[in-house]
């Protein structure tokens, strides 16, 4: 078993030393040939490892590598490959090899081709190491190590300012987060003395029955602090509000990055946390409490901002936001099943949109703004059907797998007492309609309608009177975003075309097809032992006072049952009413979108602003930070440190030899005379001490 994990992990790993170091002399076939087949051996033994563990074989737990002993706590490398973890190796592999195929088509034209290659297995890597941890020094390299690789690959193109801008922000809003992070891995090791997972959730109760005094005189207990803490870097890593600002500026990166980063990896980090860490969340009803606010508020106001945004990718970067609110919410009411089988669907369903997305990029000559598309499902077929799958399954449409997910978590915070559960249950169900209003919006207005792009020099539109998108009113207007380069690729600025779009190459559309299948059967075969049949066993601990899941499988019939139970729900009724107002809105009558939008006002500028967010620690928190460092410079290093300390102490000196080089005159009875003065004074004081 031991060596088994360690090919998984490290197959990844050689793959991008050799294609990072030796890639010229491999070529570019070489590197994609050796990364793929790294990432390929890994997936095929994640899911050996995970048909093993369903057969009835044990969960491995145990060290590989002692780095060092400190006061008798042992840091580690090790692994815990138990259902939970054996879940997650599959989905990250199974995600990455897709991306890493889809990038062969994508990337082919580009100079840093063997560089991306080296990049995205070694993120592999990372996250392999993060969610095979059975430490918490362990988690926190492969914390760190996804968000270092992140950085280098949303600034791969870095010689666009504004890729190194979205890297900077992702790696500082990340360093925020991970403070948190670095602050409850503090306290938990202070409490037990150890750093393994297995003795830190034995001492459970003594961590229940510890207090702090944060500030003197109020008495804070411990597994809350250490909760919000842990929870605090899971902000920065899921990307939720406030620490939400750094995910769709990545979308700078290329798009099989913004696939891998958004799916399957680095933003479901911290959902898996939480989950692994739940025997410590559940002590604190308090802390649920906060994750549950936040995730709510995050599903519900990240996805109003996909409803403005006219880039592509940023649409289904905000769609990610929101969804990884829902994620977020089912942790909250102790529904942890319920967010790793969301954190699953998802991951299939919205790299198969991300990459969709890609390839629609690809053909319109890297043009990203939706409002320079339009109907492309004639060009463009596996691309559309495909997309249109990915995205039925995004909004829960039944029978599909983000149906399962997203109404079986709905069904949870409905049946939780946690305060804040009202809260929470009016944004997931508002949130639904938001979800298939922008998922839909974003479907007519790229694949339906009339042709807005440009081809031959020649604007297209199919219906007479219809409104293009020139140059003049979509390429120098700011997007939704805040930004006006809205490019993905090196090559951004291309709006002409020589011909029609055509439909990718295989490279692109075979990873589409493979991601499709699962984002529509995956549910129907996975709700009940992810859900109700015990599959994570121990790996996940509820208080039977928390167990909504439970409460929930003394109604579940099935899944068939289930399906035909949601056809009459609420959520679906809203995604059905959202569907219907989007093709209204941008199919039958564009122009009471375009009213609606000018009557919106203050609202449609609070959101195109989003919220703020972006000035707000620009102008406040960044301006701030520079202010008060600008006032530490000038008091305190320039008036304090060198003015008073050194040059000060300097001119002190210099003073007093100019004051006693005045006393040298160099005549004897000049010395004479002060001898005498001085030993008068002394004889004075001796004769008044006694």
């Amino acid at each position: 078993m031991e060596q088994t994990l360690l090919t998984i992990v490290l197959a990844p790993l050689a793959a991008s030393i050799v294609a990072g170091l030796f890639g010229r002399q491999i070529g570019r076939t070489g590197a994609h040939l050796l990364t793929i087949a790294g990432v390929a051996l890994s997936c095929a033994l994640s899911f050996q490892i995970l048909r093993g563990l369903l057969q009835g074989a044990a969960a491995f737990d145990g060290p590989v590598y002692t780095w060092l002993v400190s006061d008798g706590i042992r840091m580690e490398v090790g692994f815990l490959v138990d259902r939970l973890s054996a879940l997650m190796m599959c989905v990250v592999t199974f995600v990455s090899l897709m991306v890493h195929v889809y990038t062969i088509g994508y990337m082919r034209d580009d100079p840093g081709y063997t560089r991306f290659f080296s990049y995205i297995s070694l993120f592999t890597f990372s996250m392999l190491m993060l969610v095979m941890s059975n430490n918490l020094m362990q988690l926190f390299f492969g914390w760190e190590a996804v968000g270092l690789v992140s950085y280098l690959l949303i600034g791969f193109w870095y010689t666009r300012p504004s890729a190194i801008f979205a890297n900077l922000k992702a790696f500082l809003v990340n360093r925020v987060g991970d403070f948190g992070f670095l602050l409850g891995i503090a306290g938990i090791v202070h409490m037990t003395g150890s750093l393994h997972y297995a003795d830190v959730f034995a001492q459970a109760d003594r961590i229940s029955a510890a207090t702090f005094e944060i500030i003197p005189g109020h008495v804070w207990q411990a597994a809350t602090v250490v909760c919000i803490c842990l929870f605090i870097g899971a902000m920065g890593k899921s990307a939720q509000v406030p620490l939400h600002v750094w995910l769709p500026d990545s979308m700078e990166g290329p798009t099989p990055i913004s696939a891998l980063i958004h799916a399957a990896t680095m933003v479901t980090a911290g959902i898996f946390m939480v989950a692994r860490m739940s025997p410590l969340f559940e002590l604190s009803e308090a802390a649920l409490s906060f994750v549950l606010v936040i995730g709510a508020t995050t599903a519900l106001f990240m996805g109003f901002l996909g409803i403005v945004n006219n880039d592509i990718k940023r649409v289904v970067a905000y769609s990610t936001l929101s969804q990884l609110g829902y994620m977020t919410v089912a942790l909250g009411v102790s529904a942890y099943a319920g967010a790793i089988f969301h954190l699953m669907t998802h991951a299939f369903f919205k790299a198969l949109l991300f990459l969709a997305a890609g390839s629609v990029i690809i053909a319109m000559h890297h043009e990203q703004d939706m409002r320079r598309m339009g109907g492309l499902r004639k060009y463009m077929p596996v691309t559309y059907w495909t997309a249109l799958l990915g995205t039925l399954a995004l909004i829960g449409f039944p029978g599909f797998s983000g149906f399962f997910s997203k109404d079986a978590l709905i069904e949870a915070v409905h049946a939780s007492r946690i305060p804040g559960a009202g809260y929470a249950y009016f944004c997931v169900v508002a949130g639904v309609f938001v979800t298939a209003f922008y998922s839909f919006r974003l479907v007519f207005m790229t694949f339906h309608g009339p042709e807005r792009f440009v081809t031959g020099g020649h604007h297209h539109a199919a219906a007479e009177g219809t409104h293009v998108a020139t140059d003049a009113d979509a390429g120098h207007e700011p997007d939704a975003a805040g930004s006006d380069h809205g490019h993905d690729a090196h090559d951004h600025g291309t709006h002409g075309h020589g011909g029609p779009p055509q439909e990718s190459p295989w490279v692109v559309t075979l990873p589409l097809v493979l991601l499709a299948i699962p984002s529509v059967i995956i549910g129907w075969f996975t709700i009940e032992p992810l859900l109700f049949g015990g599959y994570f066993g121990d790996a996940i601990r509820v208080a039977e006072v928390h167990d909504v899941l439970g409460h929930l499988r003394e109604e579940f019939h099935g899944s068939a049952a289930f399906v035909l139970h949601g056809l009459t729900g609420l959520p679906v009724l809203l995604s059905l009413a959202a569907v219907a107002l989007a093709w209204f809105l941008y199919l039958k009558r564009p122009d009471v979108a375009e009213t609606l939008r000018n009557r919106a006002g203050a609202l449609y500028t609070l959101l195109v602003n989003k919220y703020y967010f972006d000035w707000f620690n620009e102008k406040v928190i960044a301006a701030g930070s520079r202010a008060l460092g600008r006032a530490l410079w000038q008091g305190g290093d320039v008036a304090v440190i060198d003015g008073a300390a050194v040059n000060g102490s300097a001119r002190l000196v210099g003073w007093v030899a100019n004051v006693a080089r005045g006393l040298q005159s160099g005549y004897l009875y000049h010395y004479a005379f002060a001898t005498i003065i001085g030993l008068s004074v002394l004889l004075a004081w001796l004769l008044l001490r006694s």
